[in-house]
Protein backbone atom coordinates (compact mmCIF):
# COMPACT_ATOMS: atom_id res chain seq x y z
CA UNK A 1 0.00 0.00 0.00
CA UNK A 2 1.49 3.90 -0.86
CA UNK A 3 1.26 5.63 1.89
CA UNK A 4 -0.45 8.84 1.46
CA UNK A 5 2.12 12.14 0.70
CA UNK A 6 1.68 15.24 3.01
CA UNK A 7 1.34 18.08 0.22
CA UNK A 8 4.00 20.80 0.40
CA UNK A 9 1.64 23.91 1.29
CA UNK A 10 0.22 21.94 4.00
CA UNK A 11 3.24 20.58 5.62
CA UNK A 12 4.50 24.68 5.23
CA UNK A 13 1.15 25.03 7.01
CA UNK A 14 2.07 22.93 10.02
CA UNK A 15 5.90 24.24 9.87
CA UNK A 16 4.55 27.86 10.27
CA UNK A 17 2.00 27.17 13.25
CA UNK A 18 5.11 25.43 14.86
CA UNK A 19 7.37 28.51 14.57
CA UNK A 20 4.14 31.12 15.82
CA UNK A 21 3.68 29.17 18.58
CA UNK A 22 6.98 28.67 19.51
CA UNK A 23 7.57 32.42 19.18
CA UNK A 24 4.24 33.04 21.33
CA UNK A 25 5.60 30.50 23.58
CA UNK A 26 8.18 32.52 23.52
CA UNK A 27 7.64 35.95 24.60
CA UNK A 28 4.88 35.27 26.97
CA UNK A 29 7.80 33.22 29.39
CA UNK A 30 10.14 36.41 28.65
CA UNK A 31 6.96 38.56 29.57
CA UNK A 32 6.52 36.51 32.73
CA UNK A 33 10.11 36.88 33.53
CA UNK A 34 10.29 40.85 33.37
CA UNK A 35 7.41 41.00 35.48
CA UNK A 36 8.35 38.66 38.03
CA UNK A 37 12.21 40.51 37.89
CA UNK A 38 10.24 44.06 37.78
CA UNK A 39 8.82 43.22 41.31
CA UNK A 40 11.34 41.65 43.03
CA UNK A 41 12.21 42.54 46.48
CA UNK A 42 15.81 45.46 45.86
CA UNK A 43 18.26 46.02 48.32
CA UNK A 44 20.05 49.12 49.21
CA UNK A 45 22.27 49.89 52.76
CA UNK A 46 21.49 52.09 55.11
CA UNK A 47 23.66 54.49 57.01
CA UNK A 48 24.99 51.58 59.17
CA UNK A 49 25.38 49.66 56.24
CA UNK A 50 22.51 47.10 57.10
CA UNK A 51 20.88 45.99 54.27
CA UNK A 52 17.45 47.20 53.54
CA UNK A 53 14.80 45.43 51.22
CA UNK A 54 12.04 47.34 49.26
CA UNK A 55 9.99 46.88 46.66
CA UNK A 56 8.66 49.32 43.71
CA UNK A 57 5.91 49.19 41.90
CA UNK A 58 4.31 51.97 39.32
CA UNK A 59 5.55 55.24 38.39
CA UNK A 60 4.71 58.61 38.98
CA UNK A 61 5.90 62.11 39.70
CA UNK A 62 4.43 61.58 43.45
CA UNK A 63 5.95 58.70 45.74
CA UNK A 64 4.06 57.05 48.42
CA UNK A 65 6.34 55.40 50.97
CA UNK A 66 4.94 52.76 53.05
CA UNK A 67 6.29 51.77 56.07
CA UNK A 68 4.97 49.19 58.29
CA UNK A 69 4.85 48.53 62.01
CA UNK A 70 6.23 46.76 64.77
CA UNK A 71 7.25 43.38 64.07
CA UNK A 72 5.32 43.61 60.57
CA UNK A 73 6.90 44.07 57.08
CA UNK A 74 5.61 45.17 53.79
CA UNK A 75 3.38 42.40 53.26
CA UNK A 76 0.64 43.86 55.50
CA UNK A 77 0.43 46.45 52.15
CA UNK A 78 -0.20 44.02 49.27
CA UNK A 79 -4.17 45.37 49.26
CA UNK A 80 -2.84 49.06 48.54
CA UNK A 81 -0.64 48.32 45.89
CA UNK A 82 -2.98 47.57 42.91
CA UNK A 83 -4.97 50.99 43.80
CA UNK A 84 -2.39 53.44 44.12
CA UNK A 85 0.21 52.09 41.95
CA UNK A 86 -2.11 53.09 38.94
CA UNK A 87 -1.43 56.72 39.64
CA UNK A 88 1.61 56.79 41.99
CA UNK A 89 4.87 55.23 42.50
CA UNK A 90 4.41 52.81 45.27
CA UNK A 91 7.71 52.00 47.15
CA UNK A 92 7.65 49.44 50.38
CA UNK A 93 10.10 49.04 52.43
CA UNK A 94 11.21 46.64 54.77
CA UNK A 95 12.76 47.80 57.89
CA UNK A 96 16.14 46.54 59.54
CA UNK A 97 14.87 43.23 61.10
CA UNK A 98 12.12 42.73 59.50
CA UNK A 99 11.20 41.47 56.29
CA UNK A 100 13.91 40.52 53.80
CA UNK A 101 16.17 43.04 55.38
CA UNK A 102 19.31 43.11 57.58
CA UNK A 103 19.27 42.32 61.14
CA UNK A 104 23.12 42.67 62.49
CA UNK A 105 22.08 45.36 64.66
CA UNK A 106 22.32 45.47 67.97
CA UNK A 107 19.89 48.11 69.11
CA UNK A 108 16.49 48.83 66.36
CA UNK A 109 16.19 52.75 67.15
CA UNK A 110 13.22 54.86 65.73
CA UNK A 111 16.73 57.12 64.63
CA UNK A 112 17.98 54.03 62.48
CA UNK A 113 14.90 53.09 61.35
CA UNK A 114 14.45 56.76 59.99
CA UNK A 115 17.91 56.09 57.88
CA UNK A 116 16.00 53.35 57.01
CA UNK A 117 13.40 55.26 54.90
CA UNK A 118 16.11 57.72 53.98
CA UNK A 119 18.10 54.81 52.25
CA UNK A 120 15.51 53.99 50.01
CA UNK A 121 13.65 57.48 49.22
CA UNK A 122 17.58 58.32 48.09
CA UNK A 123 18.07 54.76 45.73
CA UNK A 124 14.80 55.31 44.48
CA UNK A 125 15.34 58.79 42.97
CA UNK A 126 11.80 59.98 44.95
CA UNK A 127 11.97 63.70 45.26
CA UNK A 128 8.02 64.10 46.10
CA UNK A 129 7.25 62.21 48.57
CA UNK A 130 4.62 61.26 51.03
CA UNK A 131 5.23 58.97 53.50
CA UNK A 132 2.87 56.72 55.12
CA UNK A 133 3.85 54.54 58.32
CA UNK A 134 1.90 52.17 60.26
CA UNK A 135 1.76 51.99 64.22
CA UNK A 136 5.64 52.38 64.98
CA UNK A 137 5.70 52.91 61.53
CA UNK A 138 4.36 56.72 62.32
CA UNK A 139 7.18 57.36 64.53
CA UNK A 140 9.91 55.82 61.70
CA UNK A 141 7.83 58.38 59.40
CA UNK A 142 8.84 61.66 61.24
CA UNK A 143 11.97 60.43 62.09
CA UNK A 144 12.81 59.88 58.31
CA UNK A 145 10.86 63.28 57.53
CA UNK A 146 14.09 65.17 59.39
CA UNK A 147 16.06 63.72 57.28
CA UNK A 148 14.48 64.96 53.83
CA UNK A 149 13.46 67.97 54.45
CA UNK A 150 13.59 69.00 50.84
CA UNK A 151 11.64 65.48 49.74
CA UNK A 152 8.40 65.13 52.23
CA UNK A 153 6.14 66.43 51.07
CA UNK A 154 3.55 64.70 53.80
CA UNK A 155 3.26 61.84 57.09
CA UNK A 156 0.24 59.79 56.77
CA UNK A 157 0.11 57.77 59.95
CA UNK A 158 -2.16 54.51 60.07
CA UNK A 159 -3.64 53.97 63.25
CA UNK A 160 -0.95 56.08 65.16
CA UNK A 161 -0.91 59.54 66.26
CA UNK A 162 -4.35 59.04 68.69
CA UNK A 163 -2.35 61.04 71.03
CA UNK A 164 1.36 62.48 70.55
CA UNK A 165 1.64 63.76 74.29
CA UNK A 166 0.71 60.19 76.04
CA UNK A 167 2.55 59.75 79.10
CA UNK A 168 3.60 56.31 79.34
CA UNK A 169 4.77 55.69 83.06
CA UNK A 170 7.39 53.69 83.66
CA UNK A 171 5.27 50.85 85.42
CA UNK A 172 3.09 50.93 82.24
CA UNK A 173 5.97 50.06 80.05
CA UNK A 174 7.02 47.02 82.73
CA UNK A 175 3.74 45.36 82.31
CA UNK A 176 3.69 45.39 78.75
CA UNK A 177 6.63 44.42 77.80
CA UNK A 178 7.50 41.84 80.40
CA UNK A 179 4.97 39.18 79.17
CA UNK A 180 7.07 39.34 76.16
CA UNK A 181 10.50 38.95 77.87
CA UNK A 182 9.05 35.69 79.38
CA UNK A 183 7.53 34.22 76.62
CA UNK A 184 7.94 36.19 73.70
CA UNK A 185 5.55 34.14 71.37
CA UNK A 186 2.72 33.29 73.83
CA UNK A 187 3.45 37.39 75.20
CA UNK A 188 3.36 39.14 71.39
CA UNK A 189 -0.13 36.86 70.41
CA UNK A 190 -1.76 38.32 73.70
CA UNK A 191 -0.20 41.95 72.77
CA UNK A 192 -1.68 41.78 69.71
CA UNK A 193 -4.86 39.85 70.03
CA UNK A 194 -6.40 43.53 71.81
CA UNK A 195 -5.58 45.59 68.46
CA UNK A 196 -8.45 43.66 66.31
CA UNK A 197 -11.90 44.90 66.23
CA UNK A 198 -14.46 42.18 67.35
CA UNK A 199 -15.85 41.54 63.61
CA UNK A 200 -12.36 41.05 62.47
CA UNK A 201 -11.92 38.24 59.82
CA UNK A 202 -10.93 35.27 61.40
CA UNK A 203 -8.25 34.14 59.10
CA UNK A 204 -6.20 37.50 58.83
CA UNK A 205 -6.50 37.43 62.30
CA UNK A 206 -4.86 34.16 62.92
CA UNK A 207 -2.23 34.99 59.75
CA UNK A 208 -1.40 38.04 61.81
CA UNK A 209 -1.25 37.07 65.21
CA UNK A 210 1.19 33.70 63.76
CA UNK A 211 3.40 36.20 62.11
CA UNK A 212 4.18 38.80 64.42
CA UNK A 213 4.58 36.42 67.23
CA UNK A 214 7.45 34.68 64.55
CA UNK A 215 9.13 37.75 64.66
CA UNK A 216 12.96 38.01 66.06
CA UNK A 217 12.79 38.33 69.95
CA UNK A 218 15.51 40.44 69.72
CA UNK A 219 14.32 42.72 67.30
CA UNK A 220 11.11 42.71 68.47
CA UNK A 221 11.94 43.93 72.24
CA UNK A 222 14.46 46.41 71.26
CA UNK A 223 12.31 48.11 69.16
CA UNK A 224 9.41 47.94 71.71
CA UNK A 225 12.02 49.73 74.19
CA UNK A 226 13.59 51.82 71.71
CA UNK A 227 9.84 53.09 70.53
CA UNK A 228 8.44 53.76 73.92
CA UNK A 229 11.20 55.33 75.46
CA UNK A 230 9.97 58.29 73.64
CA UNK A 231 6.58 58.41 75.43
CA UNK A 232 7.97 58.10 78.41
CA UNK A 233 10.65 60.72 78.43
CA UNK A 234 8.41 63.02 76.65
CA UNK A 235 10.52 63.63 72.92
CA UNK A 236 7.34 61.84 71.23
CA UNK A 237 5.41 64.98 71.18
CA UNK A 238 8.80 67.65 70.52
CA UNK A 239 9.79 64.72 67.72
CA UNK A 240 6.83 66.62 65.78
CA UNK A 241 7.81 70.21 66.49
CA UNK A 242 10.64 70.06 63.95
CA UNK A 243 8.41 68.84 61.12
CA UNK A 244 6.53 71.67 59.42
CA UNK A 245 4.41 69.72 56.95
CA UNK A 246 1.05 68.70 56.85
CA UNK A 247 0.29 65.50 59.10
CA UNK A 248 -2.73 63.27 58.78
CA UNK A 249 -3.95 60.20 60.01
CA UNK A 250 -6.07 57.45 58.90
CA UNK A 251 -7.19 55.29 61.95
CA UNK A 252 -9.78 52.75 63.08
CA UNK A 253 -12.10 53.11 65.68
CA UNK A 254 -11.09 51.24 68.30
CA UNK A 255 -9.61 53.93 70.26
CA UNK A 256 -10.06 57.82 70.57
CA UNK A 257 -7.98 60.66 68.82
CA UNK A 258 -6.75 64.00 70.80
CA UNK A 259 -6.61 65.85 67.77
CA UNK A 260 -5.99 69.04 69.77
CA UNK A 261 -2.97 67.11 71.53
CA UNK A 262 -0.83 66.87 68.30
CA UNK A 263 -1.80 69.84 67.02
CA UNK A 264 0.13 71.83 69.48
CA UNK A 265 3.51 70.00 68.32
CA UNK A 266 2.10 70.00 64.80
CA UNK A 267 1.71 72.19 61.86
CA UNK A 268 -1.22 70.73 61.26
CA UNK A 269 -2.90 67.75 62.09
CA UNK A 270 -6.10 65.92 60.70
CA UNK A 271 -7.98 62.61 61.14
CA UNK A 272 -10.08 60.66 59.09
CA UNK A 273 -11.80 57.57 61.34
CA UNK A 274 -12.70 54.13 59.27
CA UNK A 275 -15.84 52.78 61.05
CA UNK A 276 -14.93 49.16 61.75
CA UNK A 277 -11.36 49.48 61.37
CA UNK A 278 -9.08 48.10 63.65
CA UNK A 279 -5.33 48.25 64.10
CA UNK A 280 -4.83 46.60 60.51
CA UNK A 281 -7.40 48.39 58.94
CA UNK A 282 -5.50 48.41 55.95
CA UNK A 283 -5.43 44.39 56.03
CA UNK A 284 -9.33 43.86 57.62
CA UNK A 285 -11.04 46.82 56.16
CA UNK A 286 -8.80 47.83 52.62
CA UNK A 287 -11.34 49.33 50.45
CA UNK A 288 -12.69 51.38 52.40
CA UNK A 289 -9.25 52.23 53.99
CA UNK A 290 -7.67 52.56 50.65
CA UNK A 291 -10.32 55.15 49.93
CA UNK A 292 -10.08 57.17 53.49
CA UNK A 293 -6.06 57.39 52.23
CA UNK A 294 -6.89 58.77 48.79
CA UNK A 295 -8.73 61.36 50.76
CA UNK A 296 -5.65 61.77 53.06
CA UNK A 297 -3.27 61.82 50.19
CA UNK A 298 -5.11 64.46 48.41
CA UNK A 299 -5.40 66.74 50.95
CA UNK A 300 -1.46 66.42 51.62
CA UNK A 301 -1.66 67.38 47.79
CA UNK A 302 -3.73 69.93 48.34
CA UNK A 303 -1.94 71.68 51.30
CA UNK A 304 1.37 71.59 49.61
CA UNK A 305 0.72 73.05 46.32
CA UNK A 306 -0.75 76.24 48.55
CA UNK A 307 2.36 76.36 50.48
Amino acid sequence: MKKKAIRIDSWHGIRFSSIVFLTITFLLSHVSIAQVQTNWPQTTTSADGTTISYEVYGEGDLSLVFVHGWSCDSRYWQKQVPTFSKKYKVVLVDLAGHGHSGTSRETYSMEAFGEDVRAVVEKTGSNNVILIGHSMGGTVIAQAALLLPQKVKGLIAVDDYHNIEYPLSQEEFDAMVTPLRNDFQSGARQFVQQMFHPNADTISREWILADMSAAPPHVALSAMEELMSHSIDGSAAELFEEIPIPIMAVNGDLWPIDAEANRRHMESFEAIVVEGGDHFLMVNRSAPFNAALTKAINAIKKKSAEN
